[in-house]
């Protein structure tokens, strides 16, 4: 470190449509595939610091998967005599600097030297969007097409699935829901929300003929951290459950197997109906508080002919 040369760390906020990459984290060598990550270092080169900086991502996510809001600290040490940037600076520097416009930097803060995205992240939730009414890809609107995972059926059994959610809420060992090649040390992890909802204004990119027909909804859940592929797993399993090829009941016996190779829930929901909704901090953006475990929800009909919270 040069004389008088001040390193600086931030959390920047980041979001990102994942369609075009092989995931958040950065692909190293020489590869076709490239990581946002990648982009944003790139970015960073013409920050001129003294030091190559790199991000350090909070929530990795897969090719395909999006973000609303991801997180990372960087470190910038500029020439000895000059000031770090302040966060606004830092932020319009990097997005003027990004190359994909599928990626924008949203906020950055200055944080002390020992922060760590990943480690002091207080809660993380992701969003999953589903369609139905979708019997054909064609039928899907353009603008929705890798944004949410297509439904052919009509519709979902919801007060079935939101039983079926309760069972999941808590602290649990949840390797059923795990696929392999997990970095995890425990299986085990607390899932302080899971909801289930129509999306309230459903989609602005829908034809007003096409809107009877098509309805979308809207997964959440909110933990710590997740195993990998988690909330995937456990879509395909809440699903499965709508569809009604699951009961309630059943899904509590899936979590209590430990099993990650049974029947259900060894399928994975497609990456691109995954969204990363929130990484968050204490004293940071949006100071994460202690969250009410509720499915407390908006009543929504049952499809014709099916009890409340029953199969077909």
């Amino acid at each position: 470190m040069g004389a008088g040369s001040v390193r600086a760390r931030y959390l920047v906020y980041f979001q990102y449509l994942g369609t075009d990459f092989n995931g958040v984290a950065a692909v190293r060598g020489a590869q076709h595939a490239i990581g946002v990550q990648n982009y944003l270092e790139e970015a960073a080169e013409r920050l001129n610091s003294v030091v190559p900086v790199k991000f350090t991502i909070s929530s990795r996510t897969d090719a395909g998967v999006h973000a609303l809001s991801n997180a990372a600290h960087l470190d910038v040490q500029r020439r000895s005599g000059r000031p770090p940037f302040s966060p606004e600076v830092l932020t319009q520097a990097l997005n003027t600097h990004l190359r994909h416009p599928a990626i924008r930097v949203l906020q950055a803060f200055r944080v002390p030297s020992h922060f760590h995205a990943r480690h002091a992240a207080t809660s993380r939730t992701y969003l999953y969007r589903l369609a139905t009414g979708c019997h054909r890809p064609d039928q899907l609107p353009v603008f929705e097409r890798n944004r949410c995972w297509a439904l052919r059926a009509d519709c979902l059994d919801v007060a079935a699935m939101r039983e079926a959610a309760q069972h999941l809420l808590g602290t649990h060992d949840f390797r059923a829901f795990q696929s392999a090649g997990s970095p995890a040390t425990s299986p085990v992890r607390t899932l302080r929300r899971a909801s289930v909802s129509p999306d309230p204004a459903s989609s602005p990119f829908v034809l007003p003929e096409e809107s009877r027909r098509l309805r979308f909804w809207s997964l959440e859940f909110e933990s710590q951290s997740f195993l990998y592929r988690q909330v995937r797993r456990m879509t395909s399993v809440l699903v499965a459950v709508g569809l009604g090829a699951l009961m309630p009941a059943q899904v509590k016996m899936i979590l209590e197997s430990q099993d990650p190779l049974g029947r259900h829930q060894s399928r994975v929901a497609p990456a691109h109906g995954l969204f990363l909704k929130a990484v968050l901090y204490e004293g940071f953006g949006t100071t994460a508080g202690p969250t009410p475990v509720s499915l407390d929800l908006p009543q929504v009909p049952a499809c014709p002919g099916w009890a409340a919270g029953s199969g077909v």
